[in-house]
């Protein structure tokens, strides 16, 4: 995943009453902590904040650059939102360096068609992985292509991309396909007519 940039301003205004100030300026609050180093109150701006995990999501790599002169690789961490208007009201930003790998979850995205009939139930929709800190993939391909019903597709059946290793147990069933619940019904109510009808012969 490639990096962005954005900048930022030291947070000197803490607490409840600093985090409402600095959201009411168009400013995220976040925190800046990991590798030994002293956690880091900093605010971002939030339109551009915004847009920057709408493209890349949670594994993001920002560079950000603090206005005293200081810089730092990160990736979101942790994202609060305010549950009624959405809005991000505070990031927690993890420190990394570039090559070093890191544990993270990636979304998966599903391709293929199952069998005709088939209904897909998805059971997970993110896979663990360890991988580069600049290699982390926006999402990994896990295809459905002719799967039967009744079929499974599991963790250990995926591909994974160059360099990025697999941590989800790989006998975790990533999606399964079962058919209507309307043509189950119907299924177990003729074949309960046909074993009626056999007791009575």
């Amino acid at each position: 995943m490639s990096e962005v940039r954005i900048s930022a301003e030291s947070r000197t205004d803490f607490g409840k009453g600093g985090a409402r100030r600095t959201r009411r300026a168009g400013k995220v609050p976040a925190v800046v902590y990991g590798h030994g180093e002293k956690p880091r109150h900093i605010s971002l701006p939030s339109l551009e904040f915004a847009a920057i995990l709408r493209k890349g999501g949670l594994n993001q790599l920002i560079e950000v650059e603090v206005t005293d002169g200081s810089r730092e690789l990160v990736i979101p961490k942790d994202i609060q939102r305010d549950a009624l208007k959405d809005h991000i009201v505070h990031a927690d930003l993890l420190i990394v360096r570039r090559g070093e790998k890191i544990t993270t979850d990636v979304p998966i995205h599903w391709t293929g068609e199952v069998e005709k009939g088939g209904l897909v139930v998805h059971e997970h929709d993110m896979l663990s992985v360890e991988a580069g800190a600049s290699s982390i993939p926006e999402s990994i391909e896990v295809s459905l292509e002719g799967l039967a019903v009744g079929s499974q597709r599991l963790a250990s059946e995926v591909e994974m991309p160059k360099g990025v290793t697999l941590l989800t147990d790989p006998e975790t069933t990533l999606a399964s396909v079962t058919i209507p619940r309307a043509e189950a019904v119907a299924e177990e109510t003729e074949e309960e007519a046909e074993a009626e009808a056999a007791a009575t012969e």
